[in-house]
């Protein structure tokens, strides 16, 4: 249909000047687009705020006319953030563009710039602009971004201290699995501590000892003290050259095992009292403690960006691709899309669908039957656990959009034997 002017409508592409953004620690380099690709210009920047007002002066030079500014931005919670929060502000249109579509944008070229990753930006904010979540970087979720990032760092670091740690005290203790349950108990960083070594025991007393146990656990064992010192005496470890230093080690791990472990407290109680921020009962949800709700939060922001459950599917990789190739036609399971979301979902389906106790209760009957359904139907056990997660996503998303709690299904019942 055509207007009074006797002229073509104008398509909503054609209403936007696209502009992609390539961010770092001291740059931000922007690349202009029309909606036919054709690069308009570029400008580079500092990341300081004084320079946004003036880059917003340069940027109008390659406006199109009749049209708007349309931003695309890979990073919007770290080196990126400020810039998105200032466009924001001033009412521009800010998409937020994953890193796996600008990465496959890109391809393999010889030499990677900035300019070309911002252009690559440009190119996906135009090709897919409705399906792209709008960028809405509140301060709110970006706090709570951080201390979850913080909270993750520190027990990938705390992995490594303590395979580190299980080296070292295997060297002195060869049936050290035996004297504790766990290597971060109390009474086994207090012994390990007091004892780095064999040799530190030989005038130590059973009662000695149960009395450290004691002071470290509320608990007195005379029977487990006997039980390491007798184990101890028949291994026969003798010091080793140069055990002043090994000790030394063995003492530098535990320091740093109860530091860490000390600030994952406190992270913890900053997570519950930035929860209370946000209103998103997803705690509610067999399966889903503070500290998952608080990671999906982090990973998801604000519900709002995302039209469906559908779309927040797809951003999570939960959702399925479809591979078509004349009569044939598969749905293959998605490699992209939030990696660390997809992650969160595929851990709550695996409890989702887990037996709970000596006694077989499950601790979600809904989604295992439903699970095991999906067995009995031919699917394999991961086809069937992303089922899972695929009714877990649309659970969270509408938690999340109405902020009312979920109403968990009776739990308790004998599961129901399966062939499958």
């Amino acid at each position: 249909m055509m207007n009074n002017n006797n002229t073509y409508p104008i398509h909503p592409k054609m209403t936007r000047t696209y502009v992609g953004c390539d961010s770092h620690k001291d740059s931000h380099t922007f690349v202009f687009l029309n909606c036919f690709h054709e690069v308009l210009g570029k400008i580079t920047i500092g990341s300081a705020p004084s320079e946004f007002d003036n880059f917003i002066k340069q940027a109008k030079r390659y406006l199109q006319t009749g049209t708007t500014f349309a931003f695309g931005f890979e990073d919007v919670s770290a080196y990126g953030r400020a810039f998105v929060k200032y466009l924001t502000d001033k009412g521009y249109l800010v998409k937020h563009v994953d890193a796996s579509k600008v990465a496959t944008e890109r391809g393999q070229v010889l030499h990677k710039t900035d300019q070309y990753d911002a252009e690559c930006c440009a190119r996906i904010l135009i090709n897919q602009f409705d399906n792209l979540p709008n960028a809405n970087p509140q301060d709110k979720y970006w706090i709570l971004q951080t201390l979850v990032t913080r909270r993750n760092a520190i027990t990938k670091i705390n992995v490594m201290v303590k395979n580190s740690l299980h080296k070292e005290i295997a060297e002195n203790y060869p049936h050290y699995k035996k004297f504790f349950c766990r290597l971060t108990t109390n009474s086994a960083l207090a012994f390990y501590e007091a004892f780095p070594s064999p040799h530190h025991l030989e005038d130590v007393t059973v009662e000695q000892l149960a009395l450290l146990l004691k002071s470290a656990s509320k608990q007195s064992s005379t029977t487990k003290a006997a039980f390491i010192l007798e184990t101890i005496k028949k291994d026969e470890v003798k010091q080793a050259e140069f055990q002043e230093m090994r000790d030394f080690t063995t003492l530098s791990l535990i320091r740093q095992l109860k530091n860490n472990l000390a600030e994952l407290s406190a992270i913890d109680n900053e997570i519950e009292k930035m929860l209370q921020h946000f209103n998103y009962p997803l705690a509610t949800i067999k399966g889903v403690d503070t500290l998952t709700a608080a990671k999906l939060i982090a990973e998801i922001g604000d519900i709002n960006r995302f039209k469906n459950a559908k779309a927040l599917a797809k951003y999570s990789g939960v959702a399925p691709v479809t591979y078509a190739s004349g009569m044939t036609s598969l749905q293959m399971a998605n490699a992209r899309g939030n990696r660390n979301l997809n992650e969160i979902f595929f851990r709550l389906a695996l409890t989702s669908v887990m037996k709970l106790g000596s006694k077989g209760a499950l601790i979600n009957p809904i989604f295992y039957d439903y699970y095991h359904k999906k067995i009995s139907e031919g699917k394999q056990k991961n086809q069937a656990l992303k089922c899972v997660q695929r009714r877990l996503v649309n659970i969270v998303f509408n938690v999340m959009k109405h902020q009312r709690p979920y109403i968990n299904p009776e739990i308790g019942y004998a599961p129901q034997e399966t062939n499958a």
